[in-house]
């Protein structure tokens, strides 16, 4: 199930993250407190979602799952420069 959660996750990652919150507990063990969760939701949806897709209960994010993690953060950075830069030429 991770991986059809990771690739629907790269087209539309708040989706797949609020269809972890609504059919898994994913979240709940991956993030401290909501209020984590929901900033993730609002600021870096990609990265919130490869965090909760590389998170084991017992030993938090090892491995290559810090490589999803870094990977999810570039698309979320990129998204958002590409965001500004459409913006801005909109504005010309």
């Amino acid at each position: 199930m991770g991986c059809v959660v990771a690739l629907i996750g790269l087209a539309v990652p708040r989706f797949a993250l609020a269809m972890l919150w609504l059919l898994t507990d994913r979240l709940d063990h991956a993030f401290d407190s909501f209020i984590v969760g929901f900033l993730g939701f609002l600021l870096l949806p990609t990265t919130a979602l490869f965090w909760a897709l590389s998170y084991h209960p017992t030993h938090g994010v090892t491995g290559f799952g810090w490589i999803l993690v870094g990977f999810g953060l570039l698309i979320d950075l990129s998204s958002s420069a590409n965001g500004r830069q459409v913006a801005r030429s909109r504005r010309r």
